[in-house]
Order: C-alpha cells, then sequence, then structure tokens
C-alpha cells in the first residue's frame, strides 16, 4: 500500500526561534469550546498548534477579567496562542502591544470568519473583509504592533459573504502585504454558514495565488477523520489543516491526524469506557478551571451530546447528563453507562453547529462600497461565546 505521509513543514517564527508545528494542524478557535480544559485535552491527545477561543481587542485593553480567564495558558501550554477580534485599527493596535509589553501570548491569531449575526450585523467577523481599506489596516495595526515583540500575526478568514461577493484572495494579498505569517480558510461563505460540503477548490485556489510570496496556506472545513486532513493537503496543495467541530467530543482526533500525516492507517477508536474517562477528565478540568463546581459543570453539559454521539444511550440517562450539577453526580452517571465498541459509521459524521444557510445580517448599505472606511460600532466589550 502506498504511504500517505504528508511532510509539508508550518513553522510559525516566534520570538526565540521558530516552532514547527508538526503535524501541521491547528485546532480552530471557537467561543465557549476551546478553552484551556479542552485545549488540554486536544494537547493529550496530538500534537500541533491550539488556539484559545476568541477575545476582543476592547476587552483586553479594558482589563475585563472574564477576558484574562480565556487567554490564560494550560499547563505546560506553549506556545500559547490567541485568538483576536477586534473592528477599529487603533484599539486593535493598543490591545497587540498591551499583549506584547504583559507577555501574555506568543502568537496572535486574527478572527474574520465568523458568521453569527451578532458579530455581522456589527461589520465584524466574516463581513468586515468586504471594506478592504478597514481590513488592511486593521490587520497592518496588528502585524506592526506585534513585530518589536516578536510576536506573529496569523489571519482567519472566509471566502466572502457570499457567492456574489467573494473577498479571500484580495484580503489575502492585503493580509500577506500586511505582514501575516500565514493565512487560513474556512471554505465557506458567510452566508453558508454551516451548510453544504466546504468548497476546497477555494484552498486550491488561494494556495496558487499566494504560492509566489511563500505564505503558507491552511485549509479549514470538513475535516472529520484523520484521512480527511491528508485529502484536504493533498487535493488542495494546502500547508496545513485547521480543524473545528470535528474535534466536538472527539479531542482524539487528533491522535488519528498524527497517525494519518506519518503515514499510519492506524485508527484510534475509542470504546465507551474510554469517551468515559476522557469525560470525566474534562469534567475535573473545567471546574478547576472555573474554580467553581456548578459553573464547571453546567458549561460541561453543552459537550455531552457531542462525546455520547452514536452511541447506544438511554433517552433518561442522556437527558440527566444534560442536567449534571456536581462531579460527583457526573461520575454516577458516567458509571452507568455500558461499554461498547465506537460507533464508526456516526461518530465522523458532522457534528456541532449545522445551521443553514441565510443571507448575513450586515450593517445598512454595507455592501455599497467597498472602498468606504467604514466606522463601526464598537465591538462587545466582552470576550468569548
Amino acid at each position: 500500500m502506498a504511504s500517505t505521509e504528508v511532510t509539508r513543514l508550518l513553522k510559525l517564527p516566534l520570538r526565540d526561534g521558530d516552532y514547527l508545528v508538526d503535524p501541521s494542524v491547528v485546532l480552530a478557535p471557537m467561543a465557549g469550546i476551546t478553552n484551556a480544559p479542552f485545549r488540554e485535552l486536544c494537547r493529550e491527545q496530538g500534537a500541533g498548534l491550539f488556539v484559545s477561543e476568541m477575545v476582543t481587542a476592547r476587552a483586553l485593553i479594558e482589563r475585563r477579567e472574564e477576558t484574562f480567564r480565556l487567554m490564560k495558558p494550560g499547563a505546560g501550554e506553549w506556545p500559547r496562542s490567541v485568538q483576536l477580534y477586534g473592528t477599529d485599527p487603533n484599539v486593535m493596535r493598543a490591545a497587540v502591544e498591551m499583549i506584547g509589553k504583559e507577555n501574555l501570548a506568543d502568537h496572535i491569531d486574527m478572527n474574520f470568519g465568523c458568521p453569527v449575526p451578532k458579530v455581522t450585523r456589527k461589520g465584524g467577523g466574516a463581513a468586515l473583509p468586504y471594506k478592504r481599506r478597514l481590513f488592511a489596516q486593521i490587520v497592518k495595526s496588528a502585524a506592526d504592533a506585534a513585530k518589536p515583540f516578536g510576536i506573529p500575526v496569523t489571519v482567519k478568514m472566509r471566502i466572502g459573504i457570499d457567492s456574489d461577493h467573494h473577498t479571500y484572495l484580495e484580503a489575502a494579498d492585503s493580509a500577506v502585504q500586511a505582514g501575516v505569517v500565514w493565512v487560513a480558510l474556512h471554505a465557506r461563505t458567510a452566508a453558508q454558514m454551516y451548510e453544504s460540503k466546504a468548497d476546497w477548490s477555494a484552498i486550491a485556489n488561494l494556495k496558487d495565488y499566494l504560492r509566489p510570496t511563500g505564505i503558507p496556506v491552511l485549509g479549514n472545513g470538513d475535516i472529520w477523520s484523520g484521512q480527511d486532513g491528508v485529502r484536504m493537503m493533498r487535493e488542495t496543495g494546502c500547508d496545513g489543516v485547521v480543524v473545528g467541530r470535528g474535534c466536538l467530543g472527539r479531542p482524539w482526533l487528533f491522535k488519528d491526524l498524527v497517525n494519518s500525516f506519518n503515514g499510519s492507517t492506524e485508527r484510534y477508536l475509542p470504546t465507551l469506557f474510554e469517551v468515559r474517562e476522557v469525560m470525566w477528565r474534562h469534567g475535573q478540568l473545567i471546574v478547576e478551571y472555573f474554580e467553581s463546581e456548578d459553573r464547571g459543570c453546567k458549561d460541561l453539559r453543552k459537550h455531552m451530546a457531542w462525546y455520547l454521539k452514536g452511541f447506544r444511550v438511554k433517552q433518561e440517562l442522556r437527558r440527566q447528563f444534560g442536567m449534571i450539577g456536581s462531579l460527583n453526580e457526573f461520575r454516577l452517571l458516567l458509571d452507568q453507562l455500558e461499554d461498547q465498541p465506537y460507533p464508526i459509521e456516526v461518530g465522523e459524521k458532522p457534528r456541532g453547529r449545522t445551521s443553514h444557510g441565510r443571507p448575513p445580517t450586515l450593517p445598512d448599505g454595507w455592501l455599497n462600497d467597498p472602498d468606504e472606511i467604514a466606522h463601526l460600532e464598537s465591538e462587545d466589550a466582552f470576550s468569548g461565546g
């Protein structure tokens, strides 16, 4: 059998030297999901780069307590990667300077891919690259502010707003000129949200477009297994993959990705008892993270359906998992599960957000003039989901 190994090197140029992202796999920032406990679970399963959930530039410079919690790395976590969101070049510059002066992160990823209405209605997330001059100013402000501290800046974006307004090629070119070290593309438009198949041909187009610059391109969208990651890199020529919804309730996906990228056909298919112990560890970590058993258990509830997807679990027991209020209660419920093989026919199907496409919510007149320097309503001074 021919080897499936992919050996493209992805480097992150940090202050103290290059960090080799090996395999070239990045955990996508997901609001309300990729906090330190979840990142730790993923790190324990495999290698790569693991990015925090989104923090807003305004919340950071206002020194909101919850924002600092979101940025706090897990035990032994390095490099410290944070995703930063903002719609004002001056606020973005101030936030990046603060990160550098106070040594809060080693790498900054900028969020221009979020399609949810509460973000796009203010011109942020996936809506912002359409205003190309404003987009260029924001990215350049961040990259310029990060440079004296040796902090690399990357960007993550979507194909565009909808099928009539693609922005990714021009936005990527602008980002490269501003000084980013790689560009990640979620191969859907904002209008698609998370529906239908990701258009991997757009990743290939972007790779071809940026090839003369030498800037790496990462692909995102529909990575449900280790082999999906290998296939994306082979079909698109991209330099790495970004994994989001595929690892919800499946942090061991990173183990599969390591195996696949190294040319192994070995699969990690945990039994329900093995999944049970990952769930328990998640619970312990998240209670410690929030310093509150009540808050930690409430946050854990949303993960239960993802962990149990495809397994034969009685409906009443599933309902109780969705209402856990303490670690003792959680352990008692876990001990009621009956061991069984991993349901591969269901486990590697889409999970997480499956929002149907819809016209994106945008500020009035947003599509009238892409060269307009829009003066946007300030982003929320709150981070996370």
